[in-house]
């Protein structure tokens, strides 16, 4: 909620707050009122219906869609690099992606189309509010996507466990995108073949792979120590 005022003010309609939600997060509250938000105070019951978590915190708000079109998203990448999801499903991993790529400095996160819906209640949590720091654009094909990023000037890879090129052969001081797979079956091979490169994450001991939030992670972690060098 604070990451949402703080970065995304104007797209705040309603907050709820129950009394000791109010009393709890004045500052929620003063936010709310800056932001001209309607501001409605309610019973823990209403807001136990309104919340997905089994434990609401006593605060809630409606905002309306803060995805952007794929445009804009590409529009200041530069030297830098994106992500790509392609027909991830789990809102686990999408959330923590998104929080990875806000954490290591990517300049946007493109969602497949075949994608978890970026506003399940699961992904925004697991974003932990990187989801209002970096452009999300929603409802675009993968190959749309690389279409896309190849069209701005980006180097297109394609993460798999399976390939045999390693991620520290590849060079990422030139600007780029990643392009995650599905969790269970990776990604399908002929977005493999769209794509300049296919890269794998070397695993030095037993672990049978790593996953997909785990990898990209790695991947996005790799890109900002090429940029820095």
């Amino acid at each position: 909620m604070r990451e949402l005022l703080a970065y995304a003010a104007a797209h705040v309609v309603d907050v709820y707050l129950t009394p000791d939600g109010a009393r709890a997060h004045a500052d929620i509250l003063a936010g709310a009122s800056v932001a001209g938000a309607g501001v409605y105070e309610c019973t823990d019951e209403i807001v136990a219906l309104m919340a997905d978590a089994q434990h609401p915190q006593g605060v809630l708000a409606v905002a309306r869609a803060i995805d952007v079109p794929l445009e804009q998203a590409l529009a200041d990448v530069g030297a830098g690099f994106v992500v790509v999801l392609s027909n991830v499903r789990d809102p686990g991993n999408a959330g923590t992606v998104i929080r990875a790529a806000d954490a290591f400095g990517a300049a946007a996160v493109l969602i497949s189309d075949a994608s978890v819906d970026v506003y399940n209640p699961k992904v925004m949590r697991s974003s932990v509010g990187s989801a209002f720091h970096v452009p999300i654009t929603i409802g675009v094909s993968t190959s749309e996507a690389i279409d896309a990023c190849r069209a701005a000037g980006l180097r297109v890879l394609a993460a798999d466990g399976g390939s045999s090129t390693a991620l520290p052969d590849v060079d990422l001081t030139v600007p780029h995108a990643w392009v995650m797979g599905n969790e269970a079956w990776g990604l399908a091979p002929e977005l493999r073949e769209q794509c300049d490169d296919v890269v794998a994450v070397p695993i030095a001991g037993h672990a049978e792979s790593l996953n997909l939030a785990m990898a990209a992670s790695v991947c996005l972690h790799t890109s900002a120590q090429a940029r820095r060098l």
